[in-house]
């Protein structure tokens, strides 16, 4: 037994889903969509799990439906999703410093709901107001985990890992003017932030940060 299959093109990992509760989860860019198609084949017929391809957009996404049906497209994430998840009892929050952050928590938040994180956000509750940020301190504190979504230079991060006592994983995003350097300044503060304990994902990995909180659910559960 290999563990996984030889495409040519790809050798999708079949025993991943063993490994790390999941099976793996295909990034679309680079790919060509009957690519995409034949590694959704057969990571269909040799999991149980929820499959999902990344970073799609809408006509590549339609091309691989119309090959594999039975699965849905999240425009707003550009993730396409088959067999998704029951909800489990795992809780985060995804906390948006502002609306421009939103395509990198709306990958986060479809993520974490199709790998069955019960999951609840919060919008537009940067340090520029944090009356914003207080008004829902109580819906971060009940999370699990709470995952914040932000750019500029990220200080909503360590606002939000001040407050709560959960674990913080925090996505820089590349949202910003010029010194904001693509998400390389929100990044830089997220990894040195006084919270203690702070997780960081890569710039605009909403993905990241949904697989982060997966490995925390499990490890809650006793799944590991």
């Amino acid at each position: 037994m290999t563990g996984f299959t030889d495409l040519g093109y790809a050798r999708p990992d079949l025993d991943r889903e063993s490994r790390q509760g999941l099976p793996e989860v295909v990034y679309a860019p680079g790919k060509r969509t009957a690519e995409i198609t034949g590694v959704v084949r057969e990571l269909h017929a040799h999991s149980s799990g929820p499959v999902l391809v990344t970073r799609i957009g809408a006509d590549a996404a339609a091309e691989v439906l119309a090959e594999v049906p039975d699965g849905h497209y999240r425009a707003d994430a550009r993730l396409l999703v088959w067999r998704p998840a029951a909800e489990g009892s795992f809780r985060i929050c995804v906390a948006t410093a502002g609306t421009a952050d939103g395509p990198v928590a709306a990958e986060a938040t479809a993520v974490a709901e199709a790998i069955g994180l019960r999951t609840t956000a919060v919008r537009d509750v940067g340090v520029a107001g944090l009356h914003r940020l207080l008004a829902v301190q109580d819906e971060l504190a009940a999370a699990d985990a709470v995952i914040v979504v932000a750019g500029m230079e990220g200080a909503l991060a360590s606002a939000v890992g001040g407050l709560v006592g959960c674990p913080v994983i925090a996505v820089p995003t590349s949202v910003g003017y010029g010194a904001a350097l693509d998400g390389v300044t929100p990044l830089l503060a997220m990894l040195t932030s006084c919270a203690a304990g702070i997780v960081v994902v890569n710039i605009d990995s909403g993905f990241g940060a949904a697989m982060a909180a997966h490995r925390l659910a499990r490890t809650a559960a006793g799944q590991r």
